[in-house]
């Protein structure tokens, strides 16, 4: 065999090696992570209120929930169950005050996170987090990976443990230690901006000019009410109606979650197995593949060489190579067919909002449609409350409102 060929041929070994098998991801997983706990109890006033919006995800087309092995469904129900469970993560660290899980952005919110699903299988949970606290200051952007091992799947508790249970604790460990890092001063801030969106954004032509932005787009303090002002103490007690709602609708994610729980920690762990002999499966094809194209490059090869009386040796290379070849692609086709079986185990999750039936002075209010839907319509209806209970329509500024310079401010 000549050295040009010699070349060629472990050149072409290479390839289809490393082709088979493919490269191996660079991936930061979370390890394992106990959850940090106040040690104190935190007074009322440095509390800060989380909102956890319905996590997002890209649309999945078919192909893509093949290859990662989830569907549309599925996705759109995690949506919903990852964001609950971090909540309750939170609440049993003691360093938040109230935590809800939020159909879309709030402006009456003093810490605002929104998460992206970016896998979600059962064997890999990825997820892109942004905490983002009133005045848009950017707590951190991050993006955590974890791998599942057959012991996340045991001693599971439903609000209290879940299979990622390190990958929430990492979450909420990260939140609480930019939270202690802050001043009093920045916590006072936060609730105070937070406030203030909330009576500019339900009554804008009273409001508008308490806050501004800054040149690194901070919202910082203007000018604050009139101590005691009549007005302002309205809105917060409308503010303390849309929290009520936002309960009410929290009551609903938590029926939703406990249903989805026991389907979907089987369905995860199903997955996870079935995922694992996905990629034996897979190493065993390419292997096979490998060894049945190395027998056909060699019957080439001996061709190709200086050796005589190759014939019937080349021959049963080749025979033998194809055949090898050819069980690869059925091993393929199996894994395929494991693939088809976990599509079909997972037509399931669902996540339409049920109508909710608000109760005020006597009176209902249903609201319909999507959760997101049904929020935009209670804000409009805590507009209508406002004006029948004050006469004042939000879109006239009022007049004479004493105000006080917010402290620093000439």
């Amino acid at each position: 065999m000549n050295f040009t060929f010699r070349h060629n041929f472990l050149l072409i070994i290479f390839i289809i090696f490393f082709t088979g098998c493919g490269a191996a991801r660079n991936t930061h997983k979370v390890g394992f992570t106990p959850m940090m706990k106040a040690q104190e109890e935190i007074s009322e006033d440095r509390l800060l209120d989380v909102g956890i919006q319905v996590f997002e995800s890209e649309e999945i087309t078919e192909k893509q929930a093949k290859e990662e092995i989830t569907n549309p469904e599925i996705r759109k129900a995690e949506g919903h169950f990852i964001p609950y469970h971090l909540k309750n993560t939170l609440q049993q660290s003691s360093y938040w005050g109230a935590v809800r899980v939020l159909p879309a952005e709030s402006n009456s919110i003093d810490i605002l996170v929104t998460g992206k699903i970016l896998e979600s299988n059962g064997e890999r949970l990825v997820l892109q987090i942004d905490v983002t606290d009133a005045t848009r200051k950017i707590w951190f952007s991050k993006k955590y990976e974890s791998e599942a091992t057959a012991a996340f799947y045991s001693g599971n508790l439903s609000g209290e443990k879940d299979a990622y249970q390190d990958l929430y604790n990492t979450i909420g460990n990260d939140m609480a230690a930019y939270r202690l890092q802050l001043p009093d001063k920045e916590v006072e801030k936060i609730r105070i901006v937070s406030k203030l969106k909330f009576a500019e954004d339900l009554v804008p032509s009273a409001y508008n000019g308490y806050l501004a932005m800054d040149k690194n787009d901070v919202i910082n303090v203007n000018r604050l009410p009139a101590d005691e002002d009549p007005m302002m103490d309205r809105l917060l007690k409308i503010r303390e109606r849309e929290s009520m709602y936002v309960d009410t609708l929290n009551a609903y994610y938590e029926v939703y979650y406990n249903e989805m729980r026991p389907s979907y920690d089987d369905w995860r762990k199903l997955n996870y197995q079935e995922i694992i002999a996905l990629k034996k499966i897979k190493r065993d094809a390419a292997m096979r593949k490998l060894a049945g194209a190395l027998l056909v490059i060699g019957a080439i090869a001996l061709d190709a060489g200086d050796v005589s009386n190759t014939g019937v040796l080349q021959t049963s290379m080749i025979l033998v190579g194809g055949q090898v070849l050819i069980d690869g692609f059925n091993v393929s086709r199996e894994a395929e067919i494991h693939s088809a079986a976990i599509q079909e185990l997972s037509e399931s999750f669902g996540s339409e909002m049920q109508p909710v039936v608000m109760e005020f002075e006597g009176k209902q209010y249903e609201l319909t449609g999507s959760a997101e839907e049904q929020f935009k319509q209670w804000r409009e209806l805590l507009r209508q409350i406002y004006f029948t209970e004050t006469g004042f329509d939000t879109d006239i500024p009022l007049e004479n409102e004493k105000e006080r310079p917010a402290e620093g401010s000439e």
